[in-house]
């Protein structure tokens, strides 16, 4: 028995990310936990206080609640975080919390940030492990088993309109759907990890997360569990992640609750402690998940020549300048110049967006102006220098873009659910030297 471990905060754009640290193991493990959470009310629950003990055994477990929710600071409705920005607190509790390079072990929603934690930073993760995880929450031809966006709006109504009630624990805990003080007690854990409201705006942001693209771009040691009869996250999504993410190992578990620390719980804790506990070479940080933004001046050669040589040279010195401290303000790095424009790579891909927007503004103060394409994808560390497909389709995007357009693919899209970006549709083309076609979209802020 643990301890009730003390509540700590990581700092984030002024805001407080409540976390916990809790065992002395010989490795880090954070558990990121589905859409809301409150870490000081799951020790309240003794079967949820139980799962968390038997991590603490072998691991130094680590628990936040995401901002909004929880006992991090709340924040309003319309500035509940999209799936960036949560990866983003991801990192500022690991930092306070001195994890330099913890396992990952997430539910639900939760896989969704760990999925991109992992691929964004290979070399900060040990390994992967996930539970009853989806890759979308919108029906597709290609992607069945998430319910339309019709049936998803029904959902999201009942859910605010009933949360703090048990009707709807039936979906995620039918195990428990008999037990009456489990029903209380998970009922007031819910109610007091988020407010109705919040509740609806985050299940309607994560309707827009879709992190199917990123998956193949993970290299951590990964762990799928998943029950066959899970009736919040089909098994067949299941089968069809764990195919897309390299080496990955999928084990379906008997059973139909969607909360992996519900019934045959310990089976589950097994299987993480065995795959946690095993020797495993570290993860190559040569590949890893970037947002590649390139720019490029528009008319170049024209306003070269009607400039003159050192005025030109004088404009593309601020240029350069402008580029610098813009990518800088947003997190970015600045991988070097194309001679009228630039390469430069981010973590986030909103970031990335906004970076671009704003350089494609400011530089109109010089008399030129931008063009930009940004693309998220596994890019390859040369030196200093970056390669891999997914610099070259950045590259094909930004020439399709328009005079002062921001042109980016729909992995971006897809990843910057629930920011206030907003993007113009431009239909599917082909880019040169790129198979297939490309849904593109123009980003406006």
């Amino acid at each position: 028995m643990f301890a009730r471990p003390e509540t700590r905060y990581a700092k984030v754009d002024g805001l407080n990310i409540a976390y916990q640290v809790v065992g002395d193991g010989p490795f880090d493990l954070v558990f990121i936990p589905g859409f809301v959470s409150n870490v000081e009310l799951s020790w309240e629950e003794p079967l949820f206080a139980r799962y968390l003990e038997r991590l603490a055994s072998f691991s130094r477990l680590i628990l936040l609640d995401k901002r909004g929710t929880g006992m991090s600071d709340r924040v309003p409705d319309s500035a509940l975080p999209g799936l960036e920005v949560r990866v983003d607190d991801l990192v500022a509790v690991l930092d306070a919390a001195g994890a330099e390079r913890p396992a990952l072990l997430s539910h639900s929603e939760g896989g969704n940030m760990a999925a991109l934690f992992a691929a964004t930073y290979p070399e900060r993760t040990r390994a992967l492990v996930t539970a009853g995880m989806f890759a979308c929450r919108v029906w597709s031809e290609d992607y069945p088993w998430a319910p339309t966006p019709e049936v998803r709006a029904r959902e999201i109504d009942e859910i605010e309109a009933t949360w703090g009630g048990t009707d709807w624990l039936a979906s995620i805990a039918p195990s428990a759907a008999d037990d009456e003080p489990f029903k209380q007690r998970i009922s007031t854990y819910f109610r007091r990890s988020a407010s109705p409201g919040a509740v609806a705006q985050l299940l309607r942001i994560n309707t827009q997360i879709d992190i199917r693209g990123i998956l193949p771009m993970i290299q951590a040691p990964t762990l799928m569990l998943h029950r066959r009869g899970d009736r919040d996250v089909s098994i067949e999504e299941g089968r069809w992640i764990a195919a897309r993410i390299p080496g990955a190992r999928l084990v379906e578990l008997e059973g139909d609750d969607h909360i992996p620390w519900l019934g045959d719980a310990d089976t589950g804790l097994d299987l993480i402690e065995e795959f946690l506990t095993g020797a495993r070479g570290p993860s190559s940080s040569d590949r890893f998940l970037a947002t590649v933004l390139f720019t490029d001046v528009v008319g170049s050669t024209e306003v070269a020549s009607r400039l003159g040589d050192e005025a030109w040279r004088s404009v593309l010195d601020r240029h350069d300048a402008l580029t610098a401290s813009y990518v800088e303000r947003y997190r970015g790095t600045v991988v070097k110049s194309t001679g009228d424009g630039c390469l430069a790579t981010f973590d986030g891909p909103a970031r990335a967006v906004q970076c671009a927007l704003a350089l494609v503004e400011a530089v109109t103060s010089l008399g030129i102006e931008l063009r930009a394409g940004v693309h998220t994808g596994e890019v390859e560390r040369r030196g200093s220098d970056v390669g891999g497909v997914a610099v070259h389709l950045a590259a094909r995007v930004e020439a399709a873009a328009a005079p002062g357009e921001v042109l980016v693919t729909r992995t971006v899209i897809d990843l910057v659910a629930g920011s206030a970006l907003r993007f113009d549709d431009r239909g599917a083309v082909e880019l040169r030297g790129i198979q297939g076609r490309w849904q593109l979209a123009a980003a406006r802020g």
